[in-house]
């Protein structure tokens, strides 16, 4: 049998017993949730290990700077976490957009100023 018909067939499996067989649609909002977990303990981890090889660099840098890349990645991620919210109104999609992109010019701007040596 081709590799892609099964993987097809597994789908379709899947899905027929997500909606035929009884609290199908709770196990698969179950399993869901917890690969949502998972995955945002994956970012924690990165965001960790990336915080830890570059403590150094970031300690280097003027309070300023430190606490407006600090600010920004809060802003952005407090974005993130409301998108849901944000989404249902065209009001808080623009916001969305706008505080997502003042984020990403705020940690352009840090790492800019980072590479340029003053005295």
């Amino acid at each position: 049998m081709n590799a892609t018909l099964r993987n097809i067939l597994i789908i379709a499996l899947i899905a027929l017993a997500v909606v035929a067989l009884p609290g199908g649609g709770l196990a698969a909002s179950g399993l869901l949730a917890a690969i949502s977990l998972a995955f945002l303990a994956a970012i924690a981890w990165f965001a960790f290990r990336l915080y830890k090889e570059n403590n150094l660099t970031l300690w280097s840098l003027t309070t300023a700077h430190r606490a407006l890349l600090y600010g920004a990645t809060a802003v952005a991620f407090m974005t993130l976490t409301a998108t849901r919210r944000l989404w249902d109104s065209g009001v808080g999609e623009v916001a969305w957009f706008g505080l997502l992109a003042l984020s990403v010019l705020a940690v352009i701007h840090v790492w800019r100023e980072s590479r340029h040596y003053s005295i």
